[in-house]
């Protein structure tokens, strides 16, 4: 099963690119390194104050995929620094 969450975040503490590429920076790190899941920024990268990330995890158990899944929203909710706004799963 392969497991596809797009999520959009506001970053109040960004106020430039340089601002918002540092906390997107550690965030997507953090993301690799903690839950193994293929993660990028996907949309408004012109844009200093909203993001838009792509996050993908394969896994033969729906049920773990569910719990990586919501694992990850989790340490994204617990960044300050921005508000998760929109968040969308698929599961192929």
């Amino acid at each position: 099963m392969i497991f596809y969450v797009e999520v959009e975040c506001l970053l109040y503490d960004a106020h430039s690119l340089k601002d918002k590429r540092s906390i997107i920076k550690r965030l997507l790190a953090k993301l690799r390194i903690e839950f193994n899941v293929a993660v990028t920024e996907l949309d408004f990268h012109d844009l200093w104050q909203r993001t838009k990330l792509g996050i993908v995890t394969i896994t033969n158990e729906r049920a773990h995929g569910d719990k990586v899944v919501q694992e990850v929203l989790r340490v994204i909710d617990t960044y300050t620094e921005l508000e998760r706004t929109i968040t969308n799963v698929e599961i192929v």
